[in-house]
């Protein structure tokens, strides 16, 4: 079967080509791929290529797919796996599948490391590895982006598992974010902020009493607020305040203020900027824990760390990397439930439109960049759908279905698009 993909070959060098899969083995499974998020993840792929962990070093004669935050259908189901998954399954993968025999090792992923599966195709071929890590996983609810976003969401998922804290002389972690407690979200009305917003609103178990989301564009902070207001967090038992650090004489001093003195037990930074690691740990609580979220492109990146708060107040440090796949069971679990990722994104395209948005990615304000697959389409505001409506029929389609959905992309807008991509140009 043929498919179309966009390959990268070096540093720089992405393209869109059209070539054979070959025929998948009894271990291997055909997938056709709906749609993909694009990650600055992929960003950072792309810029440093073979020098990038994930990526082989052989990428200029064996170039890899990109894309890891994909959903789709299966096609065919090679014998090994038919008692397990059939054709027409929905599904997910979570691409960190920690398998020493990966064409990178254990950091293989789909998306980065392999030649003939990655998100931003229109079929591929899934590896025995994938199955054999528990990695394939079966989606259950409407539509196809929330499970796209199941990986993003599983990131924050396991950055929030990955805290942990300790008694007055024990030293056993206890592990999550502290129930009842102060949290910060730093940075925090970004794509990445907001799933930690979304999940730490409507997780079913642990969560803080106060939540803090911090950034320094209003525009950004106002959008936030609508989409995960104050009113239904405190439906959920949260306090929750957004707040424009830019317009403070002394961030930290009013920051701490906030709790009464105490400080905040679980502190999550979502920009790699030295002057918000420090902001973050000037304001933590006695073992409080400080979640560097945020991965910066500098492998010497640094900030200062007050390390006699370290030894006298048990302040500490995690970073996570991506979720596991029990995070991405959990994500997908509770979209099938109902929980609507639509926040996060904020411009629809297609596979056309892969190549410019990978590459300035930065550059591009808003929140997730979806790309359908097998459609051309350029990326494209939510909010430009009401004006390309005016001289296209789709396009008012999608803004009617947006319009009533609070601008917001949905399952119908998706079911909508699929059906009459053709109509785009």
């Amino acid at each position: 079967m043929k498919t179309k993909a966009v390959r990268l070959y070096g540093k720089n060098d992405l393209r869109l080509e059209e070539f054979e899969l070959p025929a998948i083995k009894e271990d291997e499974i055909l997938a056709k791929i709906v749609c993909d998020s694009i990650c600055m993840s992929s960003f950072k792929a792309t810029h440093e290529a073979d020098t990038h962990k994930r990526v082989p070093r052989d990428v200029a004669q064996n170039p890899v797919i990109i894309g890891h935050e994909f959903a789709g259908e299966l096609v065919e189901v090679g014998s090994k796996w038919e008692n397990r998954f059939r054709a027409g399954d929905k599904f997910s993968i979570q691409p960190a599948l920690n398998d020493r025999n990966g064409p990178v090792g254990p950091l293989s992923a789909p998306g980065y490391s392999y030649r003939y599966i990655g998100g931003d195709a229109t079929y591929a071929v899934i590896p025995n590895e994938v199955m054999e890590n528990d990695c394939l996983l079966h989606y259950a609810g409407k539509g196809f982006y929330p499970a796209s976003l199941s990986e993003p969401l599983s990131c924050v998922i396991g950055a929030m598992h990955a805290n942990y804290h300790t008694a007055q002389g024990s030293y056993i972690h206890q592990m999550e974010i502290r129930d009842g407690g102060n949290m910060a979200v730093l940075a925090g009305v970004g794509p990445m902020g907001l799933a930690a917003v979304n999940y730490a609103i409507h997780r079913p178990d642990r969560k803080p009493k106060l939540m803090i989301v911090t950034d320094i564009d209003p525009a950004r902070l106002d959008r936030a607020a609508l989409l995960y207001s104050p009113e239904e967090a405190a439906r959920n038992g949260i306090e929750l305040k957004y707040i424009n650090t830019g317009s403070m004489k002394d961030p930290v001093a009013e920051l701490h203020a906030m709790t009464g003195g105490y400080g905040y037990d679980d502190v999550f930074v979502f920009a790699p900027v030295a002057p918000i690691i420090e902001q973050a740990d000037a304001i933590l609580a006695v073992d409080g824990c400080l979640n560097f979220f945020a991965g910066p492109a500098k492998t010497d990146f640094k900030a200062p760390f007050n390390f006699y708060n370290v030894h006298y107040a048990r302040t500490h440090i995690v970073g996570t990397s991506g979720g596991n796949n029990d995070d991405m069971v959990e994500a997908l679990d509770m979209m099938s439930k109902g929980l609507d990722p639509a926040g996060l994104v904020t411009h629809i395209g297609g596979i056309n439109a892969v190549i410019d948005t990978t590459m300035n990615l930065p550059a591009i304000p808003g929140g997730k960049k979806l790309i359908y697959t097998h459609i051309n389409m350029p990326l494209t505001p939510i909010t430009e759908f009401e004006e390309k409506g005016q001289t296209n029929p789709l396009y008012a389609e999608l803004h009617k279905r947006c319009a009533a959905n609070s601008g917001l992309w949905n399952i119908e807008a998706e079911a909508c698009l699929l059906a009459n991509a053709k109509n785009l140009n």
